[in-house]
């Protein structure tokens, strides 16, 4: 085939890992590496034909367009979701370089040190919060400065949240009112508290892995980076990962890798490109028409996603609501702001302030998540499109998550051709427990807007969930959509039951790594961008070490 490619490491994907991996992988000059990625440039001048689109990427309130924009957005839609009203859901994952940190909300999010913990204990060796907290270090340039917990001088900028509005100061005031401690840093391994959140923002402007590792390697001689490029399946020789093909334009082409293939393609794909590679449940393949490699019985099984249930209030006063700050002369006002200060609107990302609670008070840990905010959407578009549109009458939102949902669903290839996206079966609120627990969070919402921190605020005290459990279990799931959180479709774990070993390398064949967030083995608690890039952080000196003993050899 013509336009053959080789290199040491081939990488599939420019998303959140595979930009940390680029970088990485090419730092010392020693080893060549290709990453191919299916989107788009993500900066504007150097895609013209999207070039709004690109521009939005890079203003942090921008992500409310491009959260179904495809120009930058694979839009995919997952099967009919029994558990969620009968509805399909769309999931947005970024088709640009950065991935979906390129439209993701900016919310820099750990998790607890017991959710890592908990990897080490389900067999996952060197995952505990020790092993891991390095590297959320390594990756940060911490707004706050470095002490024990966070990096001052790393590549992705981590930064307060640009402006406190008074509304959803008051949200976190009335979540401190109702008994949840006030905190300072939600990232410290030990989650419970509430504060605003901190972004991925540099100067005002979005920090995506792009911004952060891609761009400034770009200028390496040994990184290639291939962009409208669809991997479209893995190449073996015998059980030895060997290189992929790809689509770029008419084109079929293939690029070689001498050492290894690196899969970060995200939940969605790395599942299916694995399959459709000879990879998985062995029926399935022979139902596809694809040769079996290794039978991997978990490969696109295991997923898991946060469910958010959107709570909304309405305002007593205009002046108190983002939503009139969105249109006419006042978003005027706004643009000039940003313009001249990085500050106001524009700067913000999907949610302002952040609580994380314990349901109940025997739990060693929290399971709930409020994102807070001076902003209503209209539920109707959330709940069919999952789109952000904002309401023409001011409103606040205090919309709750399970963090760790019992819920499972899979992901699988639908066709042997790599340019067919896959099977999203999410089985939302499919465990019994996890329709008790969003019965509870509505409850938790219900005494949240009681408490006297907003009363000069809120217009009333009522609620929209109803009276009876079965009434309120009725509104979340007519009320319930992703927080775009989907992992585990590619697990690692101890044994032969899961598709990965603690080293992130693919069981049954050689020369072939997932790293992405389908190697989590369990969710983890929050928003999953920030462990996305430590899994990758990890990951590269995982293959640099291996590198460097084959070379000792």
């Amino acid at each position: 085939m013509s336009g053959d490619l080789h290199a040491d490491y081939v990488i599939v994907g420019a998303g959140s890992a595979g930009c940390v991996l680029a970088n990485r992988l090419t730092e010392s000059g020693e080893f060549k590496v290709v990453l191919l990625e299916a989107g788009g440039d993500d900066r504007p001048l150097r895609e013209p034909s999207q070039f709004m689109s690109n521009m939005m990427i890079h203003i942090p309130i921008g992500f409310g367009k491009t959260l179904n924009d495809p120009k930058v957005n694979w839009l995919y839609e997952t099967e009919v979701d029994e558990g969620t009203g009968g509805r399909p859901h769309k999931w947005p994952k970024g088709k640009v370089l950065g991935g979906s940190s390129s439209i993701n909300g900016l919310l820099y999010v750990r998790g607890q040190a017991a959710d890592y913990d908990g990897w080490a204990q389900m067999g996952a060796q060197g995952w505990s919060w020790d092993d891991c907290l390095p590297y959320f270090i390594k990756s940060e340039d911490q707004q706050r400065g470095a002490d024990e917990f966070h990096g001052k001088g790393g590549p992705l900028s981590v930064s307060d949240f640009p402006e406190e509005h008074p509304v959803s100061k008051a949200l976190v005031e009335a979540c401190v009112e109702a008994g949840v401690p006030a905190k300072h840093d939600l990232n410290d391994g030990d989650q419970e508290g509430a504060s605003f959140f901190q972004v991925t923002q540099r100067n005002g402007t979005r920090c995506s892995t792009a911004v952060a590792f891609l761009h400034p390697a770009m200028g390496r001689s040994n990184l290639r980076v291939e962009t409208r490029a669809m991997t479209t399946r893995i190449l073996f020789e015998g059980k030895k990962a060997i290189g992929v093909e790809f689509r770029q334009g008419d084109e079929t082409r293939r690029v070689y890798a001498a050492r290894e293939v690196i899969l970060a393609a995200g939940s969605v794909e790395s599942p299916k490109l694995l399959e459709i590679s000879g990879i998985g449940q062995g029926q399935l393949l022979q139902e596809l028409g694809v040769q079996l490699v290794h039978e991997s019985k978990m490969v696109g099984e295991n997923l898991q996603d946060h469910v958010m249930i959107g709570c909304q209030a309405r305002l007593k006063e205009d002046w108190h609501s983002i939503n009139n700050r969105s249109t006419g002369l006042n978003l005027v006002k706004e643009v000039v702001k940003y313009g001249l200060t990085r500050k106001g609107l524009l700067s913000m990302a999907v949610a302002h302030g952040c609580c994380f609670l314990k349901t109940r008070p025997e739990l060693a840990t929290p399971d709930m998540q409020i994102h807070v905010m001076a902003a209503s959407m209209d539920l109707e578009v959330l709940a069919t499109t999952q789109g952000l549109q904002l309401e023409k009458e001011p409103g606040l939102a205090s919309n709750p998550c399970q963090l760790r949902p019992e819920s499972r669903g899979s992901i699988h290839a639908k066709s042997p051709d790599g340019t067919v996206t896959p099977k999203i079966v999410p089985n939302y609120f499919s465990d019994a427990y996890d329709q008790e627990m969003a019965v509870t969070q509505l409850k938790i919402i219900r005494k949240i807007w009681q408490q006297p921190a907003l009363e000069p605020y809120m217009a009333q005290k009522g609620d929209p969930f109803g009276e009876t459990d079965e009434e309120i279990l009725g509104y979340a799931k007519m009320a319930a959509a992703t927080v775009y959180h989907p992992v585990g479709t590619v697990a690692m774990g101890p044994d032969e039951r899961f598709p990965l070993d603690p080293q992130l390398r693919v069981r049954g064949v050689e020369g072939l790594r997932v790293i992405d967030a389908s190697v989590f083995p369990r969710i983890t608690s929050g928003n999953t961008n920030a462990p996305t890039i430590m899994v990758a952080e990890k990951g590269s000196e995982m293959i640099l070490a291996d590198a460097k003993a084959a070379l000792a050899a």
